[in-house]
């Protein structure tokens, strides 16, 4: 037999050669898809274990206004983007405000516990004391408490056992001292005013430490009150009526808050006052003396950081404010026709022009 029409001899043993290779082509196909379909089956629960890793729920609960407290909400961020941590990447907020209505906080505190926030970062004591209600197993990191220990936040500042730690604020030692710079602006000053938040379970302390310092100062203190906003406006004419030439402001999330409308009463009557945060001076009040609250905020940024790397609260001691300022407003003093003694200016570190 011939191949073709040039009539070579056809040779059967090439027709073997090419079915032998055809058939050895295929069963290397096989042998690689089998082999590729294995390797896909065994890397299954690898690709499953290398997938994007849980992004941390942080929570933040604070009994104020977001709209008068987004600074220290601010603050709080950066202190988080300075540890690397960046929001809607690494890390992710849910953030509550009370809004001034302390009646809210236990229903927010559930929230956060139910969404499995990671750590909860709360303000106030009021918010603490609302999240200790809430859980005993999330991790909590307090600003803005005044005396934890005392308000039953935690066992003691070195070793507060349980699921809080944080930052508390030092301010028992502070109530003498802002009274005490008051008297020194307002000279013979015999009767004054302490206007607190009866409703606020940290206040009753610092009343009482406001009230010990004034009696070596000569200056009969009034009590005044005021649990809500509608309640200021009462507090400022008993000042009028009981003639006060000066009054001091309690810590509190309600004053705070309502800081623009306090220092305006304070200046229509005329009143020099003593504040415990510069954001009154910035509202355009005579004087503060406390710590920095944006910095206290910034710090409790790296407890977040300790514990969503293993650290448990329990073994992270309270710490104290380390950043303490004085400020003072020329402006509003000449308003009231006062001038700062060089003895307290030499000690500002701000004062507004």
């Amino acid at each position: 037999m011939r191949d073709g029409a040039r009539g070579r001899p056809f040779d059967r043993s090439q027709g073997r050669h090419a079915d032998t290779a055809m058939h050895s082509h295929w069963k290397r196909a096989c042998e690689v898809f089998i082999a590729l379909s294995l390797g896909m089956l065994a890397a299954g629960p690898a690709a499953e274990a290398q997938a994007p890793p849980k992004v941390p729920r942080i929570g933040f609960l604070d009994g104020g206004s977001s709209s008068a407290r987004q600074s220290r909400l601010e603050a709080l961020r950066q202190g988080l983007r300075d540890l690397g941590y960046v929001e809607g990447q690494n890390i992710a907020l849910e953030v509550r405000w009370a809004e001034d209505k302390p009646e809210r906080l236990p229903d927010l505190a559930a929230e956060l516990v139910r969404l499995r926030c990671d750590v909860i970062v709360a303000g106030t004591t009021p918010g603490v004391l609302a999240m200790k209600q809430a859980t005993r197993m999330t991790p909590i990191v307090m600003t803005v408490v005044s005396n934890p220990v005392e308000v039953g936040v935690v066992a003691s500042l070195a070793r507060p056992g349980g699921n809080i730690t944080g930052l508390s604020l030092m301010v028992l030692e502070l109530t003498g001292k802002r009274l005490q710079l008051l008297t020194e602006v307002v000279s013979r000053l015999s009767r004054g005013a302490v206007l607190w938040n009866p409703s606020n379970p940290s206040v009753p302390p610092l009343l009482r430490e406001t009230e010990a310092a004034a009696r070596p100062l000569g200056v009969q203190l009034q009590r005044l009150e005021a649990r809500n906003a509608a309640e200021i406006e009462g507090a400022f004419s008993a000042m009028t009526r009981n003639r006060v030439r000066a009054f001091v402001v309690l810590p509190d999330t309600l004053f705070v808050d309502q800081r623009e409308r306090v220092v305006a009463l304070a200046a229509k009557r005329r009143l020099p006052a003593m504040y415990d945060s510069r954001e009154f001076v910035d509202a355009g009040g005579l004087m503060a003396y406390g710590p920095n609250y944006p910095d206290i905020l910034r710090r409790a940024a790296t407890y977040v950081d300790k514990i969503l790397k293993g650290a448990k609260p329990a073994d992270l001691p309270v710490e104290q404010p380390t950043k303490f300022e004085l400020v003072l407003n020329q402006k509003a003093a000449k308003a009231l026709g006062l001038t700062f003694p060089p003895s307290v200016l030499v000690r500002a570190d701000q004062v507004i022009q």
